[in-house]
């Protein structure tokens, strides 16, 4: 029973630096060969921990085996556009100014239904509103729409604004986050007096905290509304 307890764990920190080495991509961007490494990685992996009679090398070996296999093909997709066609597939215009393409729908095997969910999820209810639709190598559906239903840019509306900064988390769940207070040039008791000073109470009750470059902040204690602020502007760290 051990045995099996100690090479599951190994299997999994092993798959887990797989992963980690492929890169962070959610299934649904995943092009067509990494699906195919993931289902094969994920199958591979239960081999060892189920059959002891199977040495953990013999698992291991095909998991790096794989690692390599999806860094030639990332590389060989990068170089060469041909190839990348051929494994990645290239992306497929399903939408143009005359309606739906019937051919390239039937040649993805896409339903007029598959069609109208993807652009549901769009955020567009009405086929009449696209000019463009592509179906992009990863499955998912990018979307022009035609120019009155085209939202408006403050540019166009002649407004001006500001530019928007990655906020900083400063503290998640009632835990500070020190190598973010240091990006941000705070300490630990600044961060308790900027959440005092907002209406919070005790640290380990605050569920978020954020600040950004412009000083623009937000806080929310656990189970309260949550609230936006303006404090100090901030001279974050040059990586930010």
């Amino acid at each position: 029973m051990l045995t099996i307890i100690f090479r599951s764990i190994l299997i999994y920190f092993i798959v887990l630096l797989v992963y980690r080495l492929m890169g962070k991509r959610q299934i649904g961007q995943m092009q067509p060969f990494e699906l195919v490494l993931t289902l094969i990685i994920a199958d591979l992996a239960t081999i060892p921990m189920a059959e002891v009679s199977v040495p953990v090398l013999h698992g291991i070996v095909p998991l790096l085996t794989l690692v390599v296999v999806h860094f030639m093909l990332t590389l060989i997709t990068m170089t060469s556009q041909s190839v990348s066609k051929l494994i990645s597939g290239k992306p497929t215009i399903v939408i143009n100014p005359k309606g739906i393409d019937y051919k390239a729908m039937k040649k993805l095997s896409l339903t007029t239904d598959d069609i109208f969910a993807a652009l549901r999820e769009c955020g567009y209810f009405n086929i009449s509103q696209i000019q463009y639709a592509i179906m992009e190598t990863n499955g998912k559906l990018s979307v022009m729409p035609k120019a009155d239903f085209s939202p408006p840019t403050n540019k166009e509306l002649n407004l001006s604004a500001d530019e928007s900064f990655l906020p900083i988390i400063l503290v998640s769940e009632g835990k500070i986050l020190k190598e973010n207070i240091v990006l941000a040039g705070y300490d630990n008791q600044q961060v308790e007096d900027l959440i005092k000073q907002q209406g919070g109470d005790k640290l380990k009750n605050v569920l978020i905290l954020t600040v950004d470059k412009m000083g623009q902040g937000y806080l929310q204690m656990i189970e309260k509304e949550g609230k936006c602020f303006q404090t100090k502007r901030l001279v974050p760290h040059e990586s930010l």
